[in-house]
């Protein structure tokens, strides 16, 4: 599926989705084997499940599949931060564990970001766009509100700054700043480090099996120090224009 160096890690950041790891796993490897020379990266964030169990069945049946585990659940931008520092490639597809997010979308996202002029690739991020979200009348509304506070405060110009599915150069995400939470604020931190980000309508499902392991209330309780923080961050934000000695 993959020879030489991997030009694409597809990472998939997961806690309690056992059930879910195979078939996600199997999906990824049908939408990109032979586009693209890829790699997944799966990083286990302190499961009490049977995950691991699954993790190790997909990494005997697929070469291009590793994985970590992280002892304690540190959350799920760490888990994506460890999955990307683990990667070769240098591009990373990011995906949810949950099977909401279809790996089908992925090499639309990667010609999307093909199709950009090369000098601003390297700090380009393509973001997926939910436009017909399969979820609770509740979660949509919840993050129909919250996507319109961010628009207002963080002017990000990224309709879906929630969807997991995004695709973006390694060292750019290497380069932005890592907190709690940072995952859903990828958009406004590119932005802030001098990058474009292009919004691209995906597929959205039903998740596969399973439970969320995220509430509205508790979506809210968190986001407002992290929006506050992301708001100062841009506003101390400033990006030089090199120039060689004269």
């Amino acid at each position: 599926m993959t020879s030489g160096s991997p030009e694409l890690a597809v990472v998939v950041p997961v806690k309690n989705e056992a059930a879910n790891i195979l078939p996600l796993v199997a999906e990824i490897v049908a939408a990109l084997d032979g586009k693209v020379a890829f790699e997944i990266v799966y990083v286990d964030d302190g499961s009490t499940d049977q995950t691991p169990q699954r993790l190790a069945e997909a990494a005997a049946l697929y070469p291009c599949f590793s994985w970590l585990r992280h002892r304690a659940s540190c959350g799920q931008s760490q888990a994506i931060a460890t999955a990307v520092r683990h990667a070769r490639a240098p591009l990373i597809a990011m995906l949810d564990g949950d099977g909401q997010n279809d790996p089908a979308d992925i090499p639309n996202l990667l010609e999307c970001w093909r199709a950009e002029p090369a000098a601003t690739r390297d700090k380009l991020l393509i973001a997926g766009w939910r436009a017909n979200r399969r979820d609770t009348s509740s979660r949509r509304w919840a993050s129909k509100a919250a996507n319109a506070i961010r628009a207002w405060a963080l002017k990000d110009d990224t309709p879906d700054t929630g969807c997991g599915s995004k695709l973006f150069p390694r060292a750019l995400f290497l380069d932005l700043p890592r907190f709690d939470h940072m995952h859903r604020y990828l958009p406004a931190l590119t932005i802030r480090a001098g990058g474009k980000v292009r919004s691209v309508v995906v597929n959205h499902r039903p998740r596969g099996a399973g439970a969320s392991n995220y509430s509205n209330l508790r979506r809210a309780l968190v986001g407002v120090p992290d929006l506050l923080g992301v708001m100062w961050l841009m506003r101390r934000s400033k990006n030089p224009v090199v120039e060689p000695p004269r």
